[in-house]
Parts: structure tokens; sequence; C-alpha cells
């Protein structure tokens, strides 16, 4: 029986960008908070943290399975 590589199936790369958005998330919004923004702007940064850190992580993986 042949072997499946199961670390680039669809449901691994969906619950991975979803880890790592929650990580930037986290990160952008409470680290602009800790820097005094408010609650209205650090959705803000937590949105741009998210996407920000999912396509650093992305960037390397594509870079590493070539």
């Amino acid at each position: 029986m042949a072997r499946r590589d199961a670390t680039n199936c669809p449901l691994c790369r969906v619950m991975r960008g979803l880890a790592f958005g929650g990580m930037g998330a986290a990160i952008g919004g409470y680290g602009s908070m800790l820097f005094g923004a408010d609650k209205n702007e650090a959705i803000y940064f937590a949105l741009f943290g998210a996407i920000a850190l999912t396509a650093i992580m992305q960037r390397k993986r594509d870079r590493k399975d070539s």
C-alpha cells in the first residue's frame, strides 16, 4: 500500500491557518493594547496580525515544500 503524505491535506491546512490566525490576532490585538491602543483600534491590529502571521507561516511552508 502506498504511503500518503498527511502533512498537506486540506483539513490540516485549514486547521493550521486557524491556529496561526488566532495566534496572530492575539499577538496583534493584545500587543496594540499594551502600547495604549483603544479596544476599537485593537480589533484592526488583531485582524492585520492574523493575516500577517498566517501569510508568514504559509511562505515558510511553501519554501520548505519546494
